[in-house]
């Protein structure tokens, strides 16, 4: 059985759904004791559009983890990604009643209820509220501002929004799979707490996550996101490219993408040998690493200028002084970095978890990022306790239960 001291991240993806199982102990660092995968072909650009197929692909993933870590996993912390994700900043501001005039819980809990109250489609609902800076009496700069004193309290926050149907069709699949959501979380927010480092986030940094079908983007700034969204193109992209261009299928020409694919031209030596597989019985052809460098980087350079022109248009660049960070299966591709880089004109490196014990040659991979992350995050949000335990698992399965009132 599950016991109270166990995480489950489950990342759904477009093209593979991946799960990291994590031990925790009290007064012990986390421990990731397995992991597993499976290729997903029930979604579409991060959208559930086939429930019985996504069900089958959660249910290898997380038996193929638990095969792993010798345990039985019952409730999970989901991601949720897709183009239906858009982020915006509010701020609130209200009167400080304490006794002395003291900033209380119930204070902060009141200003972040009031950033909260913005103007949504019914269709729509709040994923995250994240504080990202609080201001007293206009003194600005406080990340934290219990105990201190003032009249007057503001804050600004990073609003996460998706849609309500996106999300119950996830939790339905979960549920139907025979497991607990206790959380569902961007996936963005999932990858920053598992690839980024704190002087990278004060910094200002760009992390983009490419996926199978979707292209994850957040800014951060001064620790907190300031920007987020999300481009319907991924890596499945660059696969249908190849396969339509060396007219192969679609298998092979994903496997030729892994093995010899390059987003880079100048990364490529002149002449090396592609062999690629016919289809209905044809005979192979041959081609260079060349000719599959011209067809992947007009694509890959493509979701780049998509990403930049939306930064561009929020002057978003100007801000991000820590460069920029590239993770998801999509940055596994060769020269992928160097392209960004050229984009961007901004220093970038590929991002992957570090080491939680374990198998980490397992784990320590971008596809991970996200698996990982939801694990990590969950796992400081318990503020250091054992995470899974029942007060947190109580208010995660309310959180759930008000959720899917409030949308029915």
């Amino acid at each position: 059985m599950a016991g109270e001291n166990m995480i489950v991240g489950l990342d759904i993806g477009t093209s593979k759904v991946t799960v990291a199982i994590a031990e925790v102990r009290p007064g012990e660092p986390l421990e990731i004791i397995g992991v597993g995968t499976s290729p997903s072909s029930g979604l579409r650009r991060g959208v559930v559009i086939n429930i019985e197929a996504t069900l089958r692909s959660v249910v290898d993933a997380i038996e193929s983890a638990e095969q792993m870590a010798g345990r039985e996993v019952k409730r999970v912390v989901s991601g949720i990604a897709g183009s239906h994700i858009s982020g915006l900043n509010s701020s609130g501001v209200v009167a400080v009643t304490g006794r002395g005039r003291e900033i209380t819980p119930a204070d902060i809990a009141r200003v972040i209820e009031n950033a909260r109250a913005v103007s949504i489609p019914m269709d729509r609902e709040i994923l995250h509220v994240i504080p990202r800076n609080y201001v007293i009496d206009e003194q600005g700069g406080i990340k934290d501002p219990l105990d201190m004193i003032g009249v007057r309290l503001e804050v600004e926050v990073h609003l996460i929004t998706g849609s309500v149907t996106a999300a119950q069709n996830l939790v339905k699949c979960v549920n139907r799979a025979g497991f607990e959501i206790e959380q569902v979380v961007f996936n963005s927010i999932a990858s920053a707490e598992a690839v980024l480092s704190q002087d990278e986030k004060d910094l200002g940094v760009l992390l983009i996550d490419i996926g199978g079908g979707t292209t994850n983007v957040m800014v951060y700034q001064d620790g907190a996101p300031f920007s987020s969204f999300v481009l319907p193109m991924g890596g499945s992209q660059v696969t249908g490219d190849l396969s339509i261009m060396l007219r192969t299928s679609v298998e092979s020409a994903e496997k030729i993408k892994r093995e010899d694919g390059c987003a880079y031209m100048a990364l490529v030596e002149e002449g090396e040998p592609v062999l690629v597989p016919g289809v209905g019985g044809r005979a192979p052809i041959q081609c260079t690493r060349e000719q599959i460098c011209e067809i992947v980087q007009p694509r890959m350079g493509e979701i780049f200028r998509l990403v930049r022109e939306r930064l561009d248009r929020q002057r978003m660049l100007d801000r991000v002084a820590g460069g920029l960070v590239l993770t998801g299966g999509g940055a596994l591709l060769p020269g992928v970095v160097e392209l960004a880089q050229d984009v961007f004109d901004l220093g970038g490196r590929i991002g992957q978890p570090s080491r939680h014990g374990g198998l980490a040659d397992r784990y320590q991979s971008p596809e991970f990022s996200t698996a990982v992350g939801l694990v990590l995050r969950t796992w400081h949000s318990g503020g250091g306790d054992v995470p899974g335990g029942t007060e947190r698992r109580k208010a995660g399965l309310k959180r759930v239960t008000q959720w899917m009132k409030h949308f029915f």
